[in-house]
């Protein structure tokens, strides 16, 4: 029977979940859903806990409290086994792009590929070459990794994300040390995933320019109160929050100067 206070359409759903590591809370009480399709952004200030949440989400840490559905299965009430075949439904790009310096940049797409599916050379080369040219990295098959710029890296990582057709793309700061045109292209290519293949997105970021122009749902982490205080778009946190912990951050504002009503000097 499907929690009634899950959404129907819901791809992913945390419940009551609370991070930590040891005594040490860094975020409590978390419920929101990932609608499918959507492009669901986690945000908030640096240190509030962001990347801590997107971890447990992918199954990298375990919560202290609660539980994250995958649609209405319980990721962590599962075994090992099971909780593996949950993962292979999920890719991630993390923040560097994470690739291994050693292989090349098929080498590293294809490295999932042989690691969980039974494909031959060939099938496996077909599938490395499909995803290079959806990032647009075809050429760049045979370079290493240091080869790269930031950005090729960063769509190279995306190519290895999506090397197992993934339902979930998890991005965490995926313009983090792009200047502003490589950082509006990974946006563009980011929703032509959503777009073109259907997939459901993830991002933890704290780049406005970026989540005003892709995100259509997410939750605002407060780093003092270490919960979510607010949900919904970017855009409509933005034009419509009255938290001044969230407005502050959507406008880019200091808090006093909303409670005044007046715009902070230059």
């Amino acid at each position: 029977m499907i929690d009634p206070g899950i959404r129907v359409n819901s791809l992913l759903s945390v419940r009551g979940v609370t991070l930590g590591f040891g005594p040490k809370v860094i975020q409590r009480d978390l419920s929101f859903d990932v609608r499918r399709g959507s492009i669901f952004a986690v945000m908030g200030g640096s240190g509030c806990g962001k990347t801590t949440v997107l971890k447990s989400m992918i199954g990298l840490l375990r919560p202290t409290t609660g539980s994250i559905l995958v649609e209405t299965e319980d990721y962590w009430a599962g075994t090992d086994a099971r909780r593996t075949q949950i993962s292979r439904r999920f890719g991630v790009l993390f923040q560097s792009g994470a690739l291994w310096s050693g292989l090349t940049v098929g080498e590293n797409v294809a490295l999932p590929l042989r690691m969980f599916t039974r494909l031959d050379d060939a099938a496996i080369a077909r599938l490395v070459r499909l995803k290079l040219a959806l990032v647009g990295l075809e050429s760049a098959i045979e370079l290493r990794p240091s080869e790269l710029s930031g950005g090729m890296r960063k769509r190279a990582g995306l190519a290895r994300a999506m090397a197992l057709d993934p339902d979930v793309l998890f991005f965490d700061e995926p313009s983090a040390g792009l200047d502003p045109i490589t950082s509006s292209r990974l946006d563009d290519l980011i929703v032509d995933l959503r777009d073109g293949l259907g997939a459901t997105i993830v991002i933890v970021s704290h780049e406005l320019p970026s989540l005003f122009a892709i995100a259509d749902d997410g939750v605002f982490l407060d780093g003092e109160t270490k919960t979510a205080i607010a949900h919904g778009s970017p855009l409509s946190l933005r034009e419509r929050c009255d938290i001044p912990q969230v407005a502050a951050f959507m406008r880019r504002e200091r808090p006093e100067a909303l409670t005044a009503g007046k715009r902070p000097p230059p």
